[in-house]
């Protein structure tokens, strides 16, 4: 087998603690790359994407990918989950480190409403 990553090894670990504690709860999954930030709340049971928002805005100009566009990503997720009906979630970092942008995009939806 391939050895992986260390950005793979602490997506694997960081997913394998919050299937263990989720409870059934959909997942907060957040990916940011160099031009944009996105996130999108997943029911697993399902394999079913809930809600998603994004920096990444079609036919307009994006709103780039710095700690404001963040904010904004979160404050979109947590309206967009409590129009669906979800109130707890369970925060999927991937393999990124909880700082900076993703932070604040967590920061965001709690204060949007969402729980976790």
């Amino acid at each position: 087998m391939a050895k992986l990553s260390l950005f793979d090894r602490r997506r694997r670990r960081v997913r394998t603690a919050l299937k263990a504690r989720s409870g059934g709860r959909p997942r907060l999954s957040v990916h940011r790359s160099g031009r944009h930030i996105y996130a999108q709340i997943i029911d697993d049971a399902d394999g079913k994407t809930i809600a998603a928002a994004s920096s990444l805005v079609k036919g307009e100009r994006s709103i780039g990918a710095n700690v404001d566009a963040a904010v904004q990503v979160g404050k979109e997720i947590a309206e967009k989950a409590k129009s669906a009906g979800v109130t707890t979630v369970v925060f999927d970092r991937g393999g990124f480190l909880f700082h900076g942008r993703v932070k604040a995009l967590a920061d965001a939806a709690r204060e949007g409403g969402l729980e976790f």
